[in-house]
């Protein structure tokens, strides 16, 4: 019996190892896309019909001094925003407005919330992450992570997963929290030539968000390009907002 319960401490120190190396290797991938000069992503997600009039791509830039170009298309709409640090600028039918002009009021016209899509993607911006800041947040959520063939795999943990199922902070684009049960998440990264390249991430559950309930089961994919070629220039009216 003392035999049998050593073999198994022994296999399950070796697999912590074995996490724990994985999750070195692709936090170290992420850091290095990070210091990259810059680089450029394209992020789909399927909502697999739980998340009605929210798909569409977002194309994506990022420099070195952490600036962040963002534009995202949902409908017949291309929002165009910038994010440094705390602060960010989104781009409506009224100018150039930073994030708390955005979403104060009826900020960029129309009604509030979802009805107000400069509002909207705003609240958006406020919790956006860049592909590799997301990763290494990523990675901390995971229950575990190993290699599977040419991809790292891991599944996260229940909080890790409701945190990104409610989009960061509140509801979907702001708002009030969802209540999220029975979340789980699993993600796929992909590295090449020792940095990031790929990522997909699945989340399912159920959310209740106002009065209504909805099954979740989401699959976003982010894929890397341009890394090191990537320029970026800021409008002087959005860098106005981002000063």
């Amino acid at each position: 019996m003392k035999s049998h319960l050593t073999v198994s401490a022994l296999l399950l120190a070796a697999g912590a190892l074995v996490a724990a190396d994985a999750k070195d290797e692709v936090k170290a991938a992420a850091t290095k896309l990070a210091d990259a000069s810059g680089y450029s992503w394209k992020a789909t997600t399927d909502f697999g019909g739980g998340g009605r009039g929210m798909g569409g791509p977002t194309e994506g830039k990022a420099v070195k001094d952490g600036t962040i170009c963002l534009m995202m298309s949902r409908g017949d709409n291309t929002i165009e925003m910038f994010k440094k640090g705390e602060k960010g600028a989104v781009k409506t039918q009224d100018g150039w407005q930073s994030i708390a002009e955005a979403t104060a009021g009826g900020g960029g016209g129309g009604g509030g919330g979802q009805g107000n899509p400069a509002r909207f993607m705003a609240r958006t911006l406020q919790n956006y992450k860049a592909p590799a800041q997301e990763i290494i947040d990523m990675v901390a959520k995971l229950k575990d992570l190993k290699k599977e063939g040419d991809a790292y795999v891991g599944q996260m943990t229940e909080e890790g997963a409701k945190s990104l199922m409610s989009f960061g902070r509140g509801g979907p684009g702001g708002g009030n929290a969802p209540e999220i049960r029975n979340a789980r998440g699993q993600v796929k990264i992909w590295l090449k030539d020792g940095l990031l390249s790929k990522y997909e991430y699945n989340l399912q559950g159920n959310m209740t968000f106002n009065n209504n309930d909805r099954d979740v089961n989401r699959t976003t994919t982010v894929e890397i390009k341009d890394v090191g070629t990537t320029k970026l220039e800021v409008p002087a009216a959005a860098k106005a907002k981002l000063s």
